[in-house]
Formats: C-alpha cells, sequence, structure tokens
C-alpha cells in the first residue's frame, strides 16, 4: 500500500471536457467522473435540464498533482462555474497506478 491524495470536484457538467483536459495536462493517470445532483447555498442543480447537470470527478493522484490541478481549477473556472473541491488523504493497494 502507498499514500496518495484524493481530489474530489463537483462542477457544472459543462466544464467535464476541459475538467478532463487540464488533469491529464497536470499528471492525472486516470479519473472516474459520474452524474450528480445536489443543492449549496446557491440553490439546487437537479439535472433536469441541461444548465442544471452536475458531475463529480475524483482524480487519485501524487500530492503535487492534486495541489497543482486545484490552483489551477481554481485560478480558471471559479470564477465563473459552481465548483466545489477538496482533497484527502487515503491508501491505494495498487500503487503503480497512481
Amino acid at each position: 500500500m502507498a499514500t496518495r491524495k484524493l481530489l474530489l470536484i463537483i462542477a457544472e457538467a459543462a466544464l467535464e471536457k476541459n475538467l478532463i483536459a487540464d488533469a491529464k495536462r497536470f499528471g492525472a493517470h486516470g479519473y472516474t467522473v459520474s452524474d450528480v445532483r445536489g443543492a449549496s447555498q446557491e440553490g439546487e442543480r437537479d439535472g433536469e435540464w441541461e444548465f442544471s447537470r452536475s458531475i463529480e470527478m475524483k482524480v487519485i493522484c501524487s500530492e503535487a498533482v492534486a495541489q497543482t490541478l486545484a490552483q489551477h481549477l481554481l485560478s480558471s473556472y471559479c470564477q465563473h462555474y459552481s465548483i466545489t473541491m477538496f482533497i484527502a488523504e487515503g491508501e491505494v493497494l495498487r500503487p503503480e497506478r497512481f
């Protein structure tokens, strides 16, 4: 086992292609994307129409990749799009994959 970071990103679905490209560009070896629904202080995103869809993107990577990617997303998208992010530490069973 080895320690890696989990960068979890919840964002407007319109950003999916950009987020994937950014993750690859900053060194992520893979990612998982799911459609999600939820609410915050800013309102509800129920996914009933195209502009209210949200995604959750999980990236397991090194600390350097997680920090660099998160900072890029903060500076590039957070001013104009709804994005929530957090970084957690975890143990991975196949560290060569991450």
